[in-house]
């Protein structure tokens, strides 16, 4: 019995570890994306304000995936899990809260589709 509940649970941390992955893959993609579209100098504020909005939020929560992952030893100081957590949350006040930026968005979405 006990072999089975080990099974089960590799199988949902594998899920949880290609959740994150992909999770991360498609943060970095959009970054890219939008740092790309900036050297051209085709690039908007909602872009600005929506690449720092998806990729501040997607780090936060891997992080507080990877500290799930590690149970309590996610808050200690030998793994640096809690560390990228407390620098993820920066990440979505440092320049600007996430509903500063979803007022940026939502106010070049409203400007571009009011006519």
């Amino acid at each position: 019995m006990a072999r089975k509940k080990t099974k089960k649970f590799f199988q949902l941390l594998q899920g949880k570890l290609a959740d994150m992955y992909t999770t991360l893959n498609a943060s970095r993609s959009y970054l890219y994306m939008v740092a790309k579209a900036a050297d051209k100098g085709n690039v908007s504020n909602k872009d600005c304000a929506g690449v720092i909005l998806y990729v501040a939020e997607k780090c936060t929560q891997v992080c507080l995936d990877a500290i799930q992952i590690l149970g309590g030893n996610g808050y200690i100081n030998d793994y640096p899990a809690g560390r990228l957590l407390r620098d993820a949350k920066l990440y979505e006040i440092g320049a600007g809260t996430s509903e500063v930026r979803r007022l940026i968005i939502g106010r070049a979405l409203n400007k571009e589709y009011s006519n």
